[in-house]
């Protein structure tokens, strides 16, 4: 290098340089400067050369990418991939409560006198309201009250009252006969010839019969007389005939309850329901007139209702199991109950495009996970599609090839094409005649 350093400086001090000074021997004399940038382009041309051939390699171009490529392994950490089954799950919104109220079906007439507070739960026997100071009472059963239950009056069909027949007296029998042969009334066998005597008649005005009390029938009175022994009300027969012992059980009853004892049930008297409820919030105030909107109620087992879109609501199907997601992120099992049949326009309407819903009650077994929350915003986790005992790798492994598709980079630096599946938790299915249980792939950092 310094013979050729020294050669080059002497061939420009020959050719007469500014000062003729001569070159000290073994001194490199300075570069022209233009030489010098020549070099440094060419230098930083060959850096970008290799940086853009290794990254052809990295994205499979430059030959098969099942075959592999010989570009150096890259650091990051490694995966296996699994043999696993794979599942789409999904999060709707969903409302926790009771569901919707319904107008308790009372039919006492009169002015509403006491109401209970909102929340209260009513079973069997107990007041759910108050109208004219009479208790309206919670019976249970299907059938609603639609008629006074109680003995009817009338006669009975089945035995007359009239009277039969009377005496033929134009023939008497002596029972031992006359002498005479006229009109012996002696005891002989001898027949008179006289007319018999009428019968003595009464001038009086004789009473009409009086109408005897039957049983009532149906069964109306069946139920009730479920509940009233149930209540722990005996002394009759549960069946659908409303006798004198059902009526004296009434009697009993209704003086536990502060009203008359006349052993009839009214038809405001009682309300039934299916079991338990919990009652809502009054509509009336003390003072106003009773009727069948004045209190509503709700069942005593929380539930949740989504309002599912009909394009994606295939996942609602009654039994289906759901994980419902409490505020506080506990999680809570959950099945279908029902689905409706009346799809609405969705919330804040549907000038936006979104489909119609329908609404899905939810119902939670375990009343006792939910702690003591009784109304609020939960989440709504269901199974979409899933796929049994196929291959998988954490989506973080996939690359994209510059041929198209995605790909996999194995431990040794190669890589290798990977067709996806469905994505879920994180991980995607993956298939590929390179592919198997255990390989180890790259993560790219």
């Amino acid at each position: 290098m310094s013979g050729m350093f020294t050669e080059r400086d002497t061939d420009e001090a020959g050719s007469g340089g500014a000062e003729g000074e001569p070159v000290q021997e073994g001194t490199a004399p300075p570069r022209a400067p233009g030489r010098r940038r020549s070099r440094t382009v060419l230098v930083a041309a060959a850096v970008v050369a290799v940086t853009a051939v290794a990254a052809v390699g990295a994205l499979g171009l430059g030959g098969d990418g099942d075959e592999g490529s010989t570009a150096p392994p890259r650091a990051g950490s490694t995966v296996a991939v699994t043999r696993t089954t794979l599942v789409e799950r999904t999060k709707v919104d969903g409302e926790l409560g009771y569901g919707t109220e319904i107008p308790l079906p009372a039919k006492a007439s009169g002015t509403v006198t006491w109401l209970p507070d909102a929340g209260t739960v009513a079973e069997r026997g107990d007041t759910l309201l108050r109208v004219d100071d009479r208790p309206v009472v919670l019976l249970y059963g299907a059938l609603p009250m639609y008629r006074e239950l109680g003995m009817t009056a009338g006669t009975d069909g089945g035995t007359g009252t009239g009277a039969d027949g009377g005496t033929d007296g134009s023939t008497g029998t002596g029972a031992d006969g006359g002498t005479d042969g006229g009109t012996g009334t002696g005891r002989g066998t001898g027949k008179g010839t006289g007319p018999t005597p009428a019968p003595p008649t009464s001038t009086l005005p004789q009473p009409p019969p009086q109408p005897q009390p039957r049983p009532q029938r149906g069964m109306d009175v069946l139920q009730f007389e479920s509940n009233l022994a149930a209540l722990g009300y005996t002394g009759f027969t549960v069946d659908e005939r409303f006798t004198s012992g059902t009526e004296r059980a009434v009697k009993r009853w209704q003086k536990s309850l502060g009203l008359p004892e006349t052993g009839r049930v009214g038809l405001g008297d009682v309300v039934y329901a299916s079991g338990r409820i919990r009652l809502g919030q009054a509509s009336v105030r003390l003072g106003a007139a009773a009727g069948e909107n004045v209190l509503g109620y709700t069942g005593t087992t929380r539930k949740v209702v989504v309002n599912a879109s009909t394009q994606e609501a295939s996942w609602a199907v009654r039994g289906a199991e759901v994980t419902i997601g409490l505020p506080d992120g506990t999680p809570v099992k959950g099945e279908v109950a029902s689905v409706g049949r009346q799809a609405s326009a969705p919330e804040g309407g549907g000038g936006d495009g979104a489909p119609p819903t329908v609404p899905v009650t939810i119902t939670v077994p375990d009343q006792h996970s939910l702690g003591r929350l009784e109304r609020g915003p939960v989440s709504v986790e269901y199974v979409g599609r899933k796929r049994e005992q196929v291959l998988a790798v954490p989506v973080a492994a996939l690359v994209a090839l510059a041929e198209g598709g995605h790909g996999l980079e194995t431990e040794d630096g190669r890589f290798v094409t990977a067709r996806t599946g469905l994505f879920a938790d994180g991980m995607v299915e993956v298939s590929g005649p390179a592919l198997r249980a255990g390989l180890r792939v790259r993560i790219p950092q």
